[in-house]
């Protein structure tokens, strides 16, 4: 079975004019959701000062820093805008593989179509090519406990997207998928659990790698038949299976079954939060009427259990302190997770009194078992519990489009404005329709 070329020649076919509506209503609003996350990112410390450094490398360059109002090469600025893109964990994902496909799609593709001077249905066209393989290429794979799904098949992602805008056909996107996964730049899920911000380049790193694996392909180099079975299945996953990559290859497109984030937080402690927010609604109790609180997660939770983070990504991988903050502050957004609230005394003594265990049947791919239970006790002497199945803002838990744009506009309205916010909502409604990206891009801009 040449899974490969099936990949390919479905990345190759893809065309807006024979999609479903409901593919491309799906792209754009994946689209946006990654625009917001980007954006909302650049505007930490450590990605100002790295954008600053992208456009001084490369003062030439014609793609877009976003949220910044500067330029770079398309290499630096797919590096650049991914590492913002995951710095406060609000970009998207999938359930049933790739872990986050749209951050190791969407930059490349968008750095080098205005780059490249080409238009936006180029561009969706592009990013449902790179989001359907990558995220079967990852769905197929069962990684190592400490390989982080960040970057590791990301590189395929990028290169397909990219390769598409190179007007490359199925047998070279094959060729590029090959060069692509023997460029992949594996990592742990240690910096994440630590704190460590070099986590957030995972994405930047394989994006860069993913377009110049395009280059390497015009350039003549030569990959193995089947580079994907070779890095995954020999050294970075404990299970590589080819048939599943392409199982229902054709009936729907993966970025359609996609999951948009609601919590500013690592996705596994989405269950809990979920079940959290629903017992403050339904109860209506405070962080002061909590004696104690027991989850019961997924085996991977068990790393999660830092009571006292020390850094706004470590409290992001924190199951005690994410439901904590929610406990105590009644939220589980971007300010949440804020530097100044990691010394909130309320927080810290919250945290102290989670208790966490986990369920080895719980996953959170599973959508016909429980992904978290949450057992608040109150010192009025209740006990309230709920249980937690597939999260919201999952395909099979659906939010609605105008909560999608509803979210972009809060993390994009204080650095572009409201008015310009609005704009950028507007225009990727009709992306399609664009002679060029720049359009987009030239909004994406800190308001002055």
């Amino acid at each position: 079975m040449d899974y490969l070329g099936r990949l390919a020649t479905c990345a190759a076919n893809v065309s807006i004019g024979a999609l479903p509506a409901a593919t491309v209503a799906a792209a754009k609003l994946v689209l946006l959701d990654t625009i917001g996350a980007m954006v909302a990112g650049s505007a930490q410390p450590e990605n100002v000062r790295l954008a600053a450094l992208a456009s001084r490398r490369s003062p030439h360059g014609l793609s877009t820093l976003l949220g910044h109002g500067l330029k770079s090469d398309a290499l630096l600025a797919t590096f650049t805008n991914a590492a913002a893109g995951v710095a406060l964990e609000m970009d998207e994902g999938n359930r049933l593989g790739g872990g986050h496909p749209a951050i190791h799609v969407i930059p490349g593709a968008l750095a080098v179509a205005e780059e490249r001077g080409l238009g936006g249905r180029q561009l969706l066209e592009a990013t449902i090519a790179g989001y359907e393989v990558g995220s079967r290429i990852g769905g197929a794979t069962v990684a190592r406990p400490n390989v982080h799904s960040h970057g590791t098949w990301g590189t395929i992602s990028t290169a397909v997207a990219v390769g598409r805008l190179h007007g490359l056909r199925a047998d070279e996107l094959r060729h590029v998928i090959n060069l692509s996964a023997s460029m992949t730049p594996a990592n742990t899920w240690t910096p994440a659990l630590e704190g460590a911000t070099i986590r957030n380049a995972y994405p930047g790193r394989s994006g860069l790698e993913g377009i110049l694996a395009v280059d390497l392909h015009q350039a003549g180099f030569s990959a193995l038949d089947d580079a994907p079975s070779d890095v995954y299945g020999t050294i970075l996953a404990e299970r590589f299976d080819p048939a599943e990559a392409v199982a229902g290859l054709g009936e729907s497109y993966r970025i359609e079954q996609n999951y948009f984030k609601f919590h500013a937080c690592c996705r596994m402690n989405h269950p809990a939060l979920d079940a959290v927010m629903a017992l403050r609604a339904q109860h209506r109790f405070v962080g002061d009427d909590v004696a104690a609180v027991h989850v019961t997660s997924i085996p991977f939770g068990l790393r999660m259990l830092e009571t006292a983070p020390r850094t706004m990504l470590g409290a992001k991988f924190s199951i005690p302190y994410a439901v904590a903050a929610a406990l105590v502050l009644g939220r589980a957004d971007t300010a949440a997770f804020e530097e100044r609230e990691l010394d909130d005394q309320r927080i810290l003594a919250m945290a102290k009194r989670i208790e966490v265990t986990a369920d080895d049947e719980m996953a959170l791919k599973r959508a016909d078992y429980p992904t978290a239970q949450v057992k608040v006790e109150l010192r009025d002497g209740r006990v309230l519990s709920h249980t937690t199945g597939v999260v919201r803002g999952d395909a099979a838990n659906p939010v609605t489009s105008e909560e999608v744009v509803a979210k972009f506009l809060s993390l994009t309205a204080d650095r572009l404005g409201e008015s310009r916010a609005r704009e950028v909502v507007k225009t990727v409604g009709t992306v399609e329709s664009l002679d060029t990206v720049r359009s987009l891009t030239a909004l994406v801009a800190p308001r002055t």
